[in-house]
């Protein structure tokens, strides 16, 4: 597993081994990378990288411009990879490290770009869902004022099998699903 584009590009990243960790395709990682680049600015961005693993989507966007991300992680193995994977790229000032679950976080945005690899079978049974509407309904708080209307305060995307259309997840507006395989990845706006 590479970075894809950007400063790191072609930088090796570590993954643990084991199925317990699905890291994200590279060629799912650029694609996802090519379409964001036309809806949102990535150059100084805000990252918030739910459900992070090895980190690689977060890591992506920093090597792609992006000036902050923070990376939620509960798991042991995925966590050593990450840390690792960061002290490599030399990110460590610029990206911050949470051990929690997502239902359990505590960040405080504003973020541009909000990224989300849920277990699939999380997904379906709706577990994922209600932790990202209550990551949204954090976040609000951090946009002062409601927002002009058509105005997208964040891009959100959830990758979710394939085989799954794109839930319902309160507090985002679902624009469009793209599939990879075995691999959606459905954009929501904020």
């Amino acid at each position: 597993m590479r970075i894809t584009g950007g400063a790191f590009r072609s930088r090796e990243l570590r993954a643990p081994r084991g199925a317990r960790t699905r890291p994200t395709a590279d060629r799912v990682r650029e694609a996802l990378f090519s379409i964001l680049q036309s809806r949102v600015e990535l150059e100084g961005a805000r990252v918030l990288d739910l459900y992070a693993g090895t980190g690689a989507l977060g890591f992506e966007a920093m090597s792609r411009g992006a000036a902050h991300a923070v990376l939620v992680e509960k798991d042991r193995a995925a966590l050593d990879a990450l840390r690792e994977n960061r002290r490599a790229l030399g990110l460590d000032d610029t990206t911050q490290v949470l051990t929690s679950s997502v239902e359990q976080c505590e960040v405080r945005g504003p973020f541009e770009v909000v990224f989300a690899d849920p277990p699939y079978a999380d997904v379906r049974s709706g577990v994922a869902v209600r932790a990202l509407e209550r990551v949204a309904a954090r976040l609000a708080a951090a946009y002062e004022g409601a927002p002009e209307a058509g105005t997208v305060r964040a891009i959100w995307v959830l990758e979710h099998d394939s085989k799954d259309k794109a839930p319902v997840i309160i507090g985002l507006t679902w624009s469009d699903t793209r599939v990879y395989g075995d691999t959606a990845l459905s954009f929501f706006e904020f």
